[in-house]
């Protein structure tokens, strides 16, 4: 079984019904990679064919998720390295943390066939993206941003400056790496020296 199964399975949106459970859930999630591993496109992917696959019934799945986009989100979830622990000692500190974990994601798809093709068959399925936008994405921008604020209102950020616009500054170079230049070079340090250059022309000057 592929890499993608070994972590544990994680919360999705669906709070419905029985208790979950973690065997029943990892089942059905294997089910899905083994369909993938085996050339299944995401678009004949249908939940009573993975429902069959994990011996389950499709109402066990439904229980658990509210269609095949979520499932299938969840998948993903499960293969990317978990959320980013912050150090909270500082703006920079949390920052090159982010950035960390969107260069461990970028290693990680590069390295997995399998990853590669899920995030392409993922980007060509315009509801599966939403879903990952939405429950994925989103919150993280949500977060980024949260620790620019924060930074302002610490004096480690000047207040004259779109946060939304910062956070993309940050964030652009790797994701332009990982996502436009799949060659490009991922090295260790690459997160601390995004941060450091971009903040030398960020922080407040003192008057």
């Amino acid at each position: 079984m592929s890499g993608l199964a070994e972590s544990e399975p994680r919360q999705t949106g669906a709070g419905r019904g029985r208790p979950r459970s973690e065997a029943v859930e990892r089942s059905i999630i294997e089910a899905v990679i083994k369909l993938l591993e085996d050339g299944v496109p995401l678009a004949e992917l249908s939940i009573e064919r993975i429902a069959r696959t994990a011996g389950v019934g499709k109402a066990t799945i439904y229980r658990r998720w509210n269609g095949k986009e979520e499932l299938f989100v969840d998948v993903v979830r499960t293969a990317e390295p978990p959320d980013a622990e912050l150090p909270g000692t500082s703006m920079r500190d949390d920052l090159v943390a982010l950035l960390e974990q969107l260069r461990q994601r970028g290693l990680m798809t590069r390295s997995s066939a399998l990853l590669h093709s899920v995030f392409a068959q993922m980007k060509s399925s315009p509801k599966v993206w939403d879903a990952y936008h939405t429950s994925v994405i989103a919150p993280r921008r949500r977060r980024q941003v949260a620790i620019l604020r924060r930074g302002q209102a610490n004096g480690e950020l000047r207040t004259d400056i779109d946060v939304e616009l910062v956070n993309d500054l940050f964030t652009g170079p790797m994701l332009f790496r990982t996502i436009m230049q799949p060659n490009a070079a991922l090295p260790e340090g690459l997160s601390e020296q995004i941060v450091d250059t971009v903040l030398e022309g960020l922080r407040p000057v003192s008057s």
